[in-house]
């Protein structure tokens, strides 16, 4: 789609155009949400710093793009703590229009709003994949086994048709390989097709050659051609739904595999990592970009429903706190709360960024200079 760009404008462009719209989606759910509930809006900005260009709507809302485009705010008025505020401040406030006037519902609904956004979008992506390209059909299907792999060890077939592993069921090559790579040396069993027969093979997954230090497995399968049935448009919009939830559900294990050790933190990428991807889907065509756009939309959203605080999900933890002791946490706490989740994300932005510049391209590029 944007081959005919160099290979760096192109990534910065598909990054911005990326990124742009998920913060751009995620903040308008915050914004409508916020609108639905009677809350005035001060500032609608995408990116942070100095203003490129802003203006002003009649609703008395400051629109804003601004040079940084690593996200984006809604600046809800009368957001801050009152306590906070000077008397000549107070007095400009909108009355039954600030953010705390509201109660713990409809505070809840304006800040949960942003993530709901980023899973409809994606809802909305798929289901425009699958309408217009097609749903993939076959993805599970071996196309060629590797020899002396683990799969040709374990009697898998090129034309077997994979339907889980471990009993957990498989519908795409990817989670195929998902669900492997944490698992070299791992006995693991293989329900698959063969021939209208269903049949159960163990294969123990071997390990993927350059990643001795931190082990990935690799079962040695290649997938067939996958074809593309069209779908209608409300048969799209169910099979939408259901890949979104499939993705959360995949991202959520593989956090949990991160955590608990059973995968390497080097999966972990960060701005920079998403920037590579980005101008890798761009130069294939529209097809992989919104793809990758609808996947990342989904992270965005499970993301900010962490309950870490400075977070959509950390607030909504302080919500169900205030919610059953009928008061808000104390200031102090709530101060601390934020802090203490100010460093986590600070510590998780500086190693996703370590992660992208050690194992991705400019890591690569770095090592060819010093060898």
């Amino acid at each position: 789609m944007l081959d005919f760009i160099p290979d760096f404008p192109r990534t910065i462009l598909a990054f911005l155009v990326v990124l742009g719209v998920l913060v751009f989606i995620h903040e308008l759910g915050h914004y409508l949400a916020a609108r639905w509930r009677g809350v005035h809006v001060d500032a609608f900005a995408i990116g942070f710093g100095r203003a490129i260009t802003s203006w002003t709507d009649r609703r008395g809302t400051e629109w804003r793009l601004a040079w940084i485009p690593l996200g984006g705010y809604v600046k809800l008025h009368g957001q801050a703590d009152l306590g906070e505020l000077s008397a000549e401040d107070k007095a400009k406030l909108r009355p039954g229009q600030t953010f705390h006037d509201k109660p713990v519902r409809d505070r809840a609904i304006v800040v949960v709003a942003g993530p709901v956004a980023n899973f409809l979008l994606a809802i909305l992506l798929f289901a425009g994949l699958f309408a217009f390209h097609g749903q993939p059909v076959g993805q599970t299907a071996i196309g060629a086994v590797a020899p002396g792999s683990a799969a040709e060890r374990a009697g898998l077939l090129a034309g077997d048709e994979i339907i889980s592993l471990d009993g957990n069921r498989v519908t795409r090559f990817d989670q195929l390989q998902r669900y492997i790579q944490p698992r070299a040396g791992q006995e693991v069993a293989v329900a698959l097709t063969r021939e209208g027969r269903e049949m159960v093979l163990r294969a123990t997954p071997g390990i993927r050659p350059g990643s001795e230090a931190a082990p990935l497995g690799v079962l040695g399968v290649q997938g067939s051609a996958v074809r593309f049935e069209p779908m209608d448009p409300l048969s799209a919009l169910a099979a939408g739904a259901a890949q979104t939830l499939d993705v959360s559900s995949q991202t959520m294990v593989g956090i949990w595999e991160m955590l608990t050790g059973q995968r390497s933190a080097r999966d972990l990428g960060g701005p920079i990592k998403i920037a590579e991807v980005s101008g890798e889907a761009a130069s294939l065509g529209i097809v992989p970009l919104v793809n990758l756009m609808a996947l990342l939309s989904v992270s965005l959203g499970l993301l900010n429903l962490f309950p870490v605080p400075l977070l959509d999900g950390g607030h909504l933890l302080f919500y169900a706190i205030e919610a059953i002791r009928g008061r808000p946490l104390p200031a102090r706490a709530q101060e601390y709360g934020f802090r203490a989740g100010f460093a986590l994300l600070i510590g998780l932005f500086v190693f996703a960024t370590w992660n992208d510049i050690a194992h991705g391209a400019i890591g690569r590029w770095v090592a060819g200079l010093v060898s």
